[in-house]
């Protein structure tokens, strides 16, 4: 098992500290704050603990304070609403006294359905066609801090269409596609699967923001920070199965950009969507 697949499970693992209460920890990196996807994963994690026969099918949430990844952070799960159909579960998730971290997840029981439609999937080169980025992105033509990030192990492998758009090549249309999975397999639970990719969805998301600009959140002079994300499920899948990420950003204005997101399976299924409206700016002096 890699060492980055290893870091997923180990993070996706909570400790059952009381009933609706866990304990979650960050791996050890060199990361000022607590990645955002981590504390989504970790609080999808911990609604699902309290949940018998659902799975989820949205969640809403917002980053409060940035999350310290030198201490655990303690997730408390609300019980709000257990129906025929439909179960609602809020999560806030602390450190230092303080919420970090507020969510809202809706469980819904499979049903039948009438109407039934999703999205097209883009046409884009299927990831086979794609080297690992670390051997088709140009690295050593990379600014340090876009080869930094692509050089350190992750759990989940990534594999850019756009890749030029890291060389400041602009997209007019401020679209971007990254195939994703996990870097290994993981095991057969479905639920850790809806986990794995909410943990992935927070991955690149913002940065498709400055996709038309051929800019970075990995530069210097650009800082980013999410201030909320929506996520929805749709159909079953496997996260470490690739996955398209198809995202854009239709909005940017005073200080903050709304980018969206849809993942497809190679086939063309549609397993979910995702909406951020981030904090973006271009550092100043």
């Amino acid at each position: 098992m890699s060492s980055g697949l290893s870091d997923l499970l180990s993070i996706l693992d909570l400790e059952q500290l009381e009933v609706n209460l866990f304990r979650g920890v960050s791996p050890q990196t060199t990361w000022q704050r607590v990645f955002g996807g981590q504390v989504i994963g970790q609080a999808l994690v911990a609604s699902c603990r309290t949940v018998q026969g659902r799975m989820p099918h949205s969640l809403h949430c917002y980053f409060i304070l940035a999350g310290d990844p030198k201490v655990p952070i303690i997730y408390q799960v609300e019980r709000l609403r257990d129906g025929k159909s439909y179960s609602t579960r809020r999560v806030s998730a602390i450190q230092h006294g303080n919420i970090i971290f507020s969510m809202m997840v809706s469980f819904h029981a499979e049903e039948d359905s009438v109407f039934e439609h999703e999205e097209k999937m883009p046409v884009v080169p299927p990831p086979e066609q794609l080297a690992d980025e670390r051997r088709k992105m140009p690295l050593d033509r990379m600014p340090d801090f876009v080869r930094r990030y692509y050089e350190s192990e992750r759990p989940i492998e990534l594999r850019p269409v756009e890749f030029e758009r890291y060389l400041g090549k602009k997209f007019p249309d401020g679209r971007m596609h990254i195939w994703i999975k996990a870097v290994s397999k993981l095991p057969d639970d479905p639920a850790l699967h809806l986990c794995a990719l909410a943990y992935a969805s927070d991955f690149s998301l913002l940065d498709a923001s400055l996709t038309r600009y051929g800019r970075t959140v990995f530069e210097n002079k650009v800082t980013a920070a999410s201030l909320d994300h929506a996520m929805w499920f749709h159909r079953p899948f496997r996260a470490d199965e690739w996955l398209l990420y198809s995202q854009d950003s239709p909005n940017a204005r005073a200080g903050r950009a709304l980018t969206r997101g849809l993942i497809f399976k190679p086939d063309g299924t549609l397993v979910a969507s995702v909406a951020q409206e981030g904090s973006i700016r271009e550092r100043r002096g």
